[in-house]
């Protein structure tokens, strides 16, 4: 599952996931678990991130393969912000390939203009993280999360210089990814409907797509 950050993508995939009964999978989850475990990648991971660099394709690219290689990933798993380069991504359909594994590919699809001001206007619980925002996922008390009646806080990256970087910095690194797989099972979604109503196009796609599998 392909988005740019602030389209609603992780609200999907996980609508998506509890429906279908299969894992998420993005590369923060890997390197969280890998680390966690005290694996040798995970050893890896930690000591360049304590250096202060960025986790290599390589080791990211072990971690997904083990990762996939789980129980819980027999029936199928959603990939929920990996590849993130195109390098990455000729990986992934390589070992596809291999696997004999056809992916469905989604897109969520928002401009930019909109993602700023999405972004602008998120809030967060400090307690439980819960997400929310101003302009359509309102709290039902003003300032205050529903689950713990904490007062929301604004992240420091929550701003609009932040979010356009942000966004450039995707559509430079991930963009080549998305357009090495619109030949495969491509499908492109409108971010800018309601999240049950885009859960509602996902859901369709998936039974037209397993219908003709």
């Amino acid at each position: 599952m392909f988005g740019p950050p602030g389209c609603g993508k992780g609200t999907q995939a996980r609508m998506i996931t509890g429906t279908a009964g299969i894992p998420a999978i993005s590369t923060g989850d890997l390197l969280r678990a890998e680390m966690a475990a005290g694996t040798p990648l995970g050893q890896q991971a930690e000591a360049v991130m304590a250096a202060g660099g960025l986790v290599s394709d390589d080791l990211v690219n072990e971690m997904l393969v083990n990762r996939i290689a789980q129980p819980d990933c027999s029936s199928g798993f959603l990939l929920d912000g990996y590849p993130r380069t195109l390098e990455q991504g000729m990986f992934l359909d390589k070992l596809f390939v291999e696997r004999g594994i056809t992916p469905l590919v989604f897109h969520l699809e928002v401009r930019d203009e909109i993602l700023v001001e999405r972004v602008c206007a998120r809030r967060s619980c400090p307690k439980c993280n819960r997400i929310y925002n101003l302009v359509f996922q309102k709290p039902r008390h003003e300032g205050l999360c529903d689950d713990c009646h904490c007062e929301l806080s604004r992240r420091k990256d929550d701003c609009c210089e932040v979010a356009r970087e942000r966004l450039k910095a995707y559509h430079k690194q991930t963009g080549p990814a998305i357009d090495f797989f619109r030949n495969r099972h491509f499908h492109m979604f409108e971010g800018m409907k309601a999240p049950k109503a885009i859960f509602a196009d996902i859901q369709r796609t998936l039974e037209a797509e397993l219908t003709h599998a």
